[in-house]
């Protein structure tokens, strides 16, 4: 079976700790930019308003935000990383709503690419009769890719999304499918 467990908790412990960055970037370029942008998301950050953002400050974040930094400093841009400690409770309840928001997303996202994209191609696969090697193991590519991804989510689900569990059934289902597909093909080359 998959590596992805079926635990409802995220896999450590809720910061408690943030840390603000507010950054300024020249318009042009846009490519710095968009990479710093994209390297923020990636990261888990959420978005205040434009180029301010909030993550967990914890070490691994650090070490995370340190090239997105150098990428801002390299561009001509500045930014000013200030520690928020622990917010007052309203405030921290509406940050833990925004990151839970964000991770549920995310897996809203792989629930939809599971239930459209990838159970579509096995069943458009075995609609055609292509139970070839090189059909399954493209296949299999694709389940690795939406594993690596619910991973990537997992690791910035800090608060727990309610729909994580969801996500993980319709990755064994997938597995499952995938599963059944190689069978077929196998004893078909077999």
């Amino acid at each position: 079976m998959t590596r992805v467990t079926n635990e409802n908790a995220p896999p450590h412990k809720s910061p408690k700790r943030f840390l603000m960055l507010a950054y300024r970037m020249p318009q042009k370029p846009t490519t710095s930019r968009v990479a710093v942008w994209r390297a923020l998301k990636k990261s888990g950050a959420i978005y205040l308003q434009d180029s301010v953002c909030v993550v967990p400050d914890t070490a691994p974040m650090r070490r995370e935000l340190a090239p997105v930094l150098a990428r801002i400093d390299a561009a001509d841009g500045r930014y000013h990383l200030l520690p928020l400690g622990s917010p007052p409770p309203p405030e921290l309840d509406k940050l833990v709503s925004l990151f839970v928001e964000q991770s549920a997303h995310h897996y809203h996202e792989i629930i939809e690419n599971c239930e459209v994209n990838f159970v579509k191609e096995i069943e458009f696969e075995i609609f055609r009769g292509n139970f070839t090697y090189e059909e399954a193991e493209e296949i299999r590519m694709e389940f690795e890719k939406i594993v690596t991804w619910f991973e990537r989510v997992t690791a910035r689900d800090w608060f727990g999304a309610p729909n994580r569990a969801d996500a993980i059934a319709w990755i064994d289902r997938c597995e499952k499918m995938l599963e059944d597909f190689e069978t077929k093909v196998f004893h078909g080359e077999a």
